[in-house]
């Protein structure tokens, strides 16, 4: 699959995050309509689907990640744009191991430059960078020891 693909399933996954932030109470049969009405490929729907619900299904730890990284902001204060690219990008990053590191920031900077402000990829770039800094666990200390 393509990322470029991809992409496509990302946009889909950022709109359902948006409409359920602003709609806590809608359906899996809509966003599964809403999936399969704007990508009708089985494939692309069910990537889309999985990382929106993993998002979701994460969503207080990757909210607790983001208000750290994010110095200065808090998460209600943010656009409702950034704050979905990031806990999109966010998911991907600590939770979809499938996603290169680099791949999921890249994919959430574009997001960031489609649907966002002309601030919004500079700002999604620097949290998430933040994230994925902190997820990456640090190289144990070099010891002197013999071996």
């Amino acid at each position: 699959m393509s990322m470029s693909r991809r992409h496509q399933a990302r946009e889909v996954a950022l709109q359902l995050l948006f409409q359920y932030d602003l709609n806590p109470r809608v359906t899996r049969e809509m966003v599964a309509a809403y999936a399969h009405a704007e990508l009708a490929d089985a494939e692309l729907e069910a990537f889309a689907l999985a990382i929106y619900e993993g998002a979701l299904r994460h969503r207080t730890q990757i909210d607790l990640r983001i208000a750290e990284a994010a110095e200065n902001w808090r998460l209600p204060r943010m656009a409702v744009v950034d704050r979905n690219v990031l806990r999109l990008g966010a998911y991907e990053l600590l939770f979809a191991p499938d996603t290169p590191p680099n791949v999921a920031l890249d994919e959430a900077i574009e997001l960031a430059r489609k649907f966002g402000s002309a601030d919004s990829p500079a700002f999604v770039n620097g949290v998430l960078d933040k994230v994925r800094q902190s997820a990456t666990p640090a190289a144990p200390p070099a010891t002197d020891a013999p071996a």
